[in-house]
């Protein structure tokens, strides 16, 4: 009858070793991850207010998006609607920038999850 042989061989003791990730302070990762999403912010921002720009261009001299009235609270609240969506990270720009920069471990990013309800529910 043959002896059970081991599945893995130990390894010499100098055999090389698999660099480790360095470590990472949480508030390193909270400043990172905060950092990443106001910049999917800025730029969902910045592509709102050239589509608004676009709009007011491509309407009539007598177009309802020609008037410049409330261009101030309209710009307020594209930057709120572009916060919000960057706090969901809509477009998932500071998902790729933390892969970027953060080591293996922490970049770790879960699969975006829909918040508007269950597909597979039946609707009433």
């Amino acid at each position: 009858m043959n002896p059970i042989q081991p599945l893995a061989t130990p390894l010499p003791a100098d055999a090389p070793v698999a660099p480790v990730a360095p470590a990472i302070s949480p508030e390193l990762e909270k400043q990172a991850k905060a950092a990443a999403e106001k910049f999917e912010g800025f730029f969902i921002a910045q592509m709102m207010r050239q589509m608004r720009s676009m709009s007011r261009q491509i309407a009539g001299d007598d177009g309802m998006f020609r008037d410049r009235t409330n261009d101030d609270m309209l710009d307020m609240a594209d930057t709120m609607v572009a916060d919000a969506m960057a706090g969901q990270r809509a477009f998932g720009i500071a998902d790729l920038i933390l892969r970027q920069v953060l080591p293996a471990p922490f970049n770790a990013v879960a699969p975006p999850v829909a918040k508007n309800g269950n597909t597979t529910e039946p609707t009433p």
